[in-house]
């Protein structure tokens, strides 16, 4: 498995494995009209316009099979609602479920750690949603929850938890 930085041309890939990890992971979770209207073409013109453009503050890294190409992503930057506590966001970590379980999870998730710190993050916050069943993957990894709120999804209220790293250079990373 290869962990790289993603290219514009990985934009179709992205999406799909973005959309498909919502459907096998909150199959029964969310409403199945939402899941059903997700669309690859929407999340491939949303990954391809931050990668294409040059001052897109955001990092992607994809993890490639030889034999299936890009089965997952980490991406995050600065956090998308304005934070004191903590200077950035893992915005999203999605792998195909006939992936997990191998290490790639933890190995985009330390790039991603090892990038931002690079980067001079000290801190990082990730929202998730608390019926996802890998919560404990975060966990796993250092992540201490740290925060909770109400969101909408396709018209239903979920609640969803922040997990938060207070010293990217203590975590699990």
């Amino acid at each position: 498995m290869t962990i790289r930085p993603a290219r514009p041309d990985d934009a179709p890939a992205v999406a799909r494995v973005h959309v498909d990890s919502w459907r096998e992971t909150y199959s029964g979770l969310v409403p199945g009209d939402f899941l059903a209207s997700l669309s690859y073409e929407r999340r491939e013109q949303m990954w391809r316009s931050g990668l294409e453009h040059p001052g897109w503050k955001g990092v992607l890294f994809v993890a490639e099979d030889p034999e299936h190409g890009v089965v997952g992503f980490v991406a995050g930057g600065p956090p998308q609602e304005p934070d004191g506590e903590f200077s950035c966001e893992l915005w999203a970590i999605y792998l195909l479920r006939a992936h997990q379980g191998k290490g790639t999870g933890g190995q985009l998730f330390r790039r991603f750690v090892e990038e931002m710190a690079s980067r001079g993050h000290s801190s990082m916050l990730l929202w998730v949603l608390a019926e996802n069943p890998t919560t404990n993957f975060y966990e796993h990894m250092g992540g201490v929850r740290v925060r909770e709120r109400e969101i909408e999804v396709g018209g239903k209220k979920l609640v969803e938890w922040a997990y938060g790293w207070r010293d990217l250079r203590g975590s699990e990373a």
